[in-house]
Formats: C-alpha cells, sequence, structure tokens
C-alpha cells in the first residue's frame, strides 16, 4: 500500500490509493495511539473518523495535524464514529462545538456511551459490585471508580448524535459507505465499507497486531463473544483488499488476520476449560489472574476481568462450563458435569 509522511507531530500518513489521511493521535496506554481518519470530500470539505480521547495533548496535536493540512474546523462536515469508547468517541463534542458538524455513530454505541458516560451512569458502582461477585479482592476494587471517573473529562462535552443504521450508506470522503455493524469489542460497534474498491474503515472489530479486548459488563451485552465471533465471520464475508485499523497501521491481509482472531479464542476457551476441569472450580478473577497475571495497572486489570467473564460466558453457553453461587454469595465456575 503505497503511503507518505505529510506530517510528524502529530504523525500523518496519506494513503494515497484512497486519499485516506492517517493521523496518530497519542495515547497514555500500552496502544500508543489512536487512529483518526481524515476523509477529503470533493468541495473542500472534510469527513473526520474517530478524533481520539479529550486532552490537552489531544487537542494540541489536532490543532497542529489541521495547520499541516491547511485546515480549520469549518472544513470539517462530519464526525463519524465506529464506536464509544474514549479513545475513539473522546473529542467528538469537542469538534463539533468548533464545526457545528453532525456526529453520526449507531444508536446502540450512543446508548452505550451513556451506559458508561453519561450524566445518570452508576458504572462507578455496577462494576466493582461485579467483579466483586466473581472474586476480585478490595485492593483492586478500590481503585475503580476514581480509575471510571478518570475517563468522564476524556468525554467531555457530550456531542449530540444522528443515528446511523445498516443499511443507511454514508457519503465520506466522496464515496458512499456501507456501516455493517458488529459487536463484542463494543456494543454497536461500526465498520464501513466501500465494496468497489475492497476498502473497509474497520474500527476496533480487526486489528492487524492486536487482540481486540472482548469484555462482559453489567447492563451491556450478556454475550459479548458469541457477538464478537459472529461479527468477525460477518466481516470475513465482506470484499476487502486494504483495511484501515483504529490501532496500529493498514494492512491487507484481512481474512488471514481474522481465521487468526477466530482461532485465538477458541484456543482460549480451550484453555479455560481446561482449567476448570484441573481446579474443580475457580472464581473469574482466578481465571484472569492465570491468563493474564496479576502485575496490571488497574486499566489494564478491568479489561482483563472483563474478558476473562466473556469467555466464561461463552463456555456456559456452549454447555462447557456452568456458575455456581458459593456459600459466600459470589460465584465460581466448574467445568459442565
Amino acid at each position: 500500500m503505497e503511503h507518505e509522511t505529510v506530517g510528524k507531530h502529530p504523525e500523518i500518513t496519506s494513503w494515497k490509493e484512497t486519499g485516506i489521511l492517517q493521523v496518530k493521535i497519542g495515547l497514555d496506554n500500552p496502544l500508543r495511539w489512536v487512529n483518526s481518519y481524515i476523509l477529503p470530500g470533493d468541495g473542500g470539505d472534510v469527513t473526520l473518523m474517530d478524533p481520539g480521547p479529550r486532552t490537552r495533548s489531544s487537542e494540541r496535536e489536532w490543532e497542529a495535524a489541521l495547520s499541516a493540512l491547511g485546515l480549520s474546523p469549518r472544513h470539517i462536515s462530519a464526525i463519524v464514529l465506529t464506536h464509544h469508547h474514549p479513545d475513539h468517541y473522546g473529542l467528538a463534542g469537542w469538534f463539533q462545538e468548533r464545526s457545528g458538524a453532525r456526529v453520526w455513530m449507531s444508536e446502540r454505541a450512543h446508548g452505550e456511551a451513556g451506559l458508561m458516560w453519561g450524566e445518570g451512569s452508576r458504572m462507578g458502582e455496577r462494576l466493582p459490585a461485579f467483579f466483586a461477585e466473581h472474586g476480585m479482592p478490595e485492593p483492586w476494587l478500590s481503585r475503580l471508580p476514581e480509575h471510571l471517573d478518570g475517563f468522564v473529562p476524556q468525554v467531555t462535552p457530550k456531542p449530540e448524535v444522528t443515528y446511523l443504521r445498516e443499511g443507511m450508506p454514508i457519503r465520506m470522503g466522496g464515496r458512499d459507505w456501507l456501516p455493517v455493524q458488529t459487536a463484542g469489542h463494543a456494543p454497536g460497534h461500526l465498520a464501513f465499507h466501500h465494496e468497489d474498491s475492497g476498502v473497509l474503515l474497520c474500527g476496533d472489530a480487526v486489528l492487524p497486531q492486536i487482540s481486540p479486548n472482548v469484555s462482559l459488563v453489567p447492563g451491556s451485552d450478556a454475550e459479548p463473544l458469541r457477538l464478537y465471533l459472529e461479527g468477525l465471520r460477518r466481516l470475513r464475508a465482506l470484499h476487502v483488499r486494504a483495511a484501515y485499523p483504529g490501532h496500529r497501521h493498514p494492512f491487507t491481509h484481512f481474512r488471514e488476520r481474522i481465521d487468526a482472531l477466530l482461532a485465538h479464542h477458541e484456543e482460549r476457551l480451550d484453555i479455560i476449560a481446561g482449567m476448570l476441569s484441573a481446579a474443580g472450580s475457580l472464581t473469574a478473577f482466578e481465571v484472569c489472574t492465570a491468563l493474564f497475571g496479576d502485575k496490571l495497572g488497574i486499566h489494564q486489570m478491568r479489561f482483563a476481568m472483563c474478558e476473562a467473564l466473556a469467555h466464561l460466558a461463552e463456555l456456559v453457553r456452549r454447555g462447557r462450563a456452568e456458575m455456581r453461587e458459593t456459600a459466600s454469595g459470589a460465584y465460581a465456575f466448574a467445568a459442565a458435569g
């Protein structure tokens, strides 16, 4: 895929075949950056996709990026979001205030943003209680409310949202793109497919090097891994020559990468099932730390715990495990008898 670097701070890459501009917005976690995309239109306007989290650093990066490209917020005609996570959704309201552009995302994703970051969100209470039921000890639980509250500034102000629906094409960069809704990594997650060229803006549904996190969260989808695997198979059926992901670099080995992700999750299910058979029963926290260790920061531990729970829920759904209430009122998992 032919490309050239057109800006360095932040790094901006122009992908020549498609005209898409990739802007790397820095993150303060192991992912290092999120890919925001600018799709230039026919009349000087641009569509901005997944602008990143709102921090003072990301604001400065965007000011520098727009200046390097000879753009200002008034050139932004639409802001499109693949999903509700702060590293994708966060600056949408900030850009909307400056540009007047519509913000587009799926209704399901917008609902999830409210569940996690809305005015009436109780996730700071619900998630620690949920994790406590599944064996997480108090030293971890006590850190969760402050950790979750730390994301609120990254998603403020909240945007006014217009909903995208599957089967409703959206015009971006002089092309009509078809939204494809998947789930698992994030409820209501949208990828955008241009069939004639075989280009897919895939958000975090498929990443070239990282296995996207799949999380079981209270009040959200009850079977996220099932939904994620179904979504992968759906995306695999598309004609994709080049995929533009939310993290790392655009890539061409799309079907091979999906096959690797499908195999990875089946292997992890087998590993967990074997752990349950060997141990008799385990809490989700015990499974989590066996898989990922206990030396993680709170951000990574939250994702690890939610991922372990997603896999355990899938084993239960498949009849390979059972969830049982313990004498203490918590829950443990055992191999199905």
